[in-house]
């Protein structure tokens, strides 16, 4: 089906007036690395626009004074490592939802960090960029994947996970065999971005434009969809929600100029 603004009013909850930040959930980001710490603020700059109450980034050593800087809502846990991940927060269980990947880099000691990390994850996660890029070099561990996670690979991180296609409608049956087979969410990014659910059920955006392609813009979508599900959405209510709205603040910002960078796209979000 196609996802419309009236979908998307019937996910988003109303707050109430003396709501306060414990009632919309403690995101934990892992990501970023040396040269790529970008990545990591675009990611946690879009979570906490999307709402989330509270967001713990762990980053590298190397990270902590350009997210202390630019995001400075955000609580910072840094790494032994000055330059790359090597390990995962031992304590979990204190998250509501989890996100990794933008930025994280494909080193060896990372790739370790992480296949010890989903064998301790329980709770559906939000994995993109390089988490899929290590998933790719590694299909054994999709079986550590916790059910009803949601991937967001855009075509070619998509290609290196399920195979070729020879076009977008056979990638989109891919999609759906993936989702299917691995019991995951896959956000199938690009024009009309395409989601398949477990369930079989299937969803196509309706927002966004094609000053969208751009770097970085991925990163933010990672970071909306990870405060959704933080806040206590399901992982199928929050990628649909996150892939309209990111689209939707995508829409806003070409509104205002053209072309458009990933950090305009974050300013643009909005739950109304």
């Amino acid at each position: 089906m196609e996802i419309k603004k009236d979908d998307i009013l019937k996910i988003i909850k109303p707050r109430r007036r003396e709501a306060h930040k414990g009632d919309f959930g403690h995101a934990l980001f892992v990501g970023g690395s040396y040269g790529k710490m970008g990545a990591a603020v675009l990611a946690s700059r879009a979570c906490l626009r999307t709402g989330v109450g509270l967001l713990t980034a762990h980053i590298p050593a190397c990270g902590n004074l350009v997210l202390q800087i630019a995001v400075p809502e955000a609580m910072c846990l840094m790494d032994r490592e000055e330059g790359f991940i090597s390990e995962f927060p031992a304590d979990l269980e204190r998250y509501s939802a989890i996100g990794v990947g933008p930025g994280l880099g494909r080193l060896p000691e990372t790739a370790v960090a992480f296949f010890n990390f989903l064998k301790r994850a329980e709770k559906p996660l939000v994995l993109d960029a390089d988490a899929l890029n290590i998933l790719s070099e590694n299909p054994e561990w999709l079986a550590f994947v916790p059910k009803n996670s949601i991937i967001t690979p855009h075509s070619k991180e998509f290609e290196r996970i399920s195979g070729v296609a020879k076009n977008r409608a056979e990638q989109i049956e891919k999609a759906k065999a993936f989702s299917l087979k691995y019991g995951l969410i896959v956000v199938l990014k690009g024009a009309g971005t395409f989601i398949a659910c477990p369930d079989g059920k299937e969803y196509v955006n309706t927002t966004g434009n094609p000053f969208m392609a751009t770097a970085g813009s991925g990163d933010v979508l990672c970071g909306m969809i990870l405060s959704l599900l933080a806040q206590g959405y399901s992982p199928e209510s929050s990628a649909v929600a996150g892939v309209f709205l990111h689209g939707l603040a995508g829409d806003r910002a070409a509104e205002k100029r053209s072309p458009i960078t990933a950090g305009d796209i974050v300013e643009a979000i909005s739950l109304q």
